[in-house]
């Protein structure tokens, strides 16, 4: 699995621990930028990339912002991306058991360091399910994408 991450300016703090962190662990991921921190950057340009590349490659995606929401609204907009902002580990972990989210979007000022590596531990190993009726609702939200 390929982990591709992005963060606006006010994430890159948290996404540039977040690489070491997946360094450490040997976990193989492309950080899409940015590469140095840009104060006047959008956050919609860099989660369209990441949601792009994930849905592309079958990966799955970090994103970094102040509070998770402005790239999490944007990942969703990318057919074939699901995204969850959450800082609860019960969450995420249903989360990819039910509805096999692929990008994980975080808010650096309500997340710390140490609470991200947990989540983002719990998001990697927690696989879909793939029961009947989480198979049909994700089919149903891709119809609802295809129209």
């Amino acid at each position: 699995m390929k982990v591709f991450l992005g963060s606006d300016h006010v994430g890159f703090v948290l996404k540039e621990k977040i690489k070491q962190y997946l360094k450490n662990k040997k976990i193989t991921f492309v950080d899409l930028g940015p590469a140095r921190l840009v104060n006047d950057d959008d956050y919609p340009d860099i989660a369209y990339q990441v949601a792009r590349q994930v849905v592309k490659s079958k990966g799955r995606g970090i994103l970094v912002c102040r509070n998770g929401v402005g790239v999490c609204v944007v990942a969703n907009k990318v057919k074939g991306a699901r995204a969850v902002n959450t800082d609860n580990l019960a969450v995420v972990k249903s989360a990819r058991q039910d509805d096999d989210v692929n990008i994980l979007c975080l808010g650096q000022a309500y997340v710390s360091e140490v609470k991200a590596k947990k989540i983002i531990n719990v998001w990697l190993k927690t696989e879909f399910s793939g029961l009947s009726r989480h198979v049909r609702r994700i089919k149903k939200i891709q119809k609802i994408e295809s129209k």
